[in-house]
């Protein structure tokens, strides 16, 4: 089963609303089978903001005119189609829709994976929410397969592995996708930087101040389409305090980026279900997520996950 809000989307069978605007990722698997899966008219609660209603309809969000679901619809849609995992890749800044399609989740006896920056597996509450219903639930915010988050921090930490002293340090992000369009409205990028500021903070033996660490998306251009250009820059102290800096550009597709990560979380809820372990799956999440409910240094989350995976945990 699968929700959206785009008129262009719902109501369509899931291998072609895949392709529709505002996707605008590139194809590298064009020959998707129907899969007899139509694309429900899910709630628009925060996922859909004044200031997307404003943009230009083929980089934007065009809801759809069907009437949107009630939980209870949800949640019998959830259960006919005999639902395992729930995956959430709403916009960023969605808070009540997020809780919304967890609590569908929970009530449909399903697992839940959280792909955006809305803090619930890292949220004890929720994470106890889920325990009590024997679920398990992972997340939150994807680490990207090879992103500008997961760069910056094995540069972090290559500082305090050499014996450096890292001073300041700012990682920019563009890009033209629609999430990135939505980011541009700054109320929604709170939970955003938090995020992957943290995830870069954790690293650290010595956190830096809020004044000397800026991370996260800072502009929107419309042609680079769904690369994303992250500008990671560092300076520090070398032997004797002798100032050095290091700059970095990478540049990406950002859905399969991600898409890499949330197809292994995916198979960790399943896993955790076989298994019927519940509450937050910590040992997954932290080399999955920015901000799982345990950070740990990627090479343990590394070690974890692999455990995890082959059942030594």
């Amino acid at each position: 089963m699968a929700f959206d809000i785009d008129g262009r989307k719902v109501g369509r069978d899931l291998s072609e609303a895949v392709f529709a605007a505002p996707n605008c990722t590139a194809v590298f698997h064009a020959d998707v089978p129907k899969l007899n899966v139509a694309v429900g008219r899910g709630p628009s609660l925060d996922g859909m903001t004044a200031f997307l209603g404003n943009q230009a309809s083929q980089r934007s969000f065009v809801p759809s005119p069907a009437p949107e679901m009630t939980a209870a619809e949800v949640v019998s849609a959830l259960k006919a189609a005999r639902t395992e995992v729930v995956i959430s890749f709403l916009p960023v800044g969605s808070q009540q829709a997020s809780e919304f399609y967890a609590s569908c989740a929970l009530e449909a006896g399903a697992a839940f994976v959280n792909a955006i920056p809305v803090f619930l597996a890292s949220n004890p509450s929720w994470a106890n929410a889920f325990k009590q219903r024997g679920l398990p639930i992972l997340g939150d915010d994807f680490k990207a397969q090879v992103g500008a988050t997961i760069v910056h921090r094995m540069l972090a930490h290559l500082f305090d592995m050499r014996g450096a002293v890292l001073d300041r340090s700012y990682q920019l992000n563009v890009g033209g996708n629609t999430d990135f369009l939505n980011m541009m409205d700054h109320n929604r990028l709170l939970s955003k930087r938090e995020s992957k500021t943290e995830a870069v903070q954790s690293v650290l033996e010595n956190r830096l101040s809020d004044d000397n660490v800026r991370i996260g998306p800072s502009d929107y251009v419309p042609w680079l389409n769904d690369q994303k250009v992250g500008y990671v820059r560092l300076e520090g102290r070398l032997l004797g305090g002798v100032p050095m800096n290091m700059e970095v550009r990478l540049s990406v597709e950002d859905s399969p980026n991600a898409a890499a990560m949330a197809l292994s979380a995916i198979r960790c809820a399943k896993i955790a279900l076989d298994r019927k372990l519940s509450g937050a799956i910590w040992e997954a999440s932290a080399f999955l997520f920015k901000h799982p409910p345990r950070q740990l240094q990627d090479d343990e989350g590394m070690r974890l996950l692999v455990d995890f995976a082959d059942g030594r945990l």
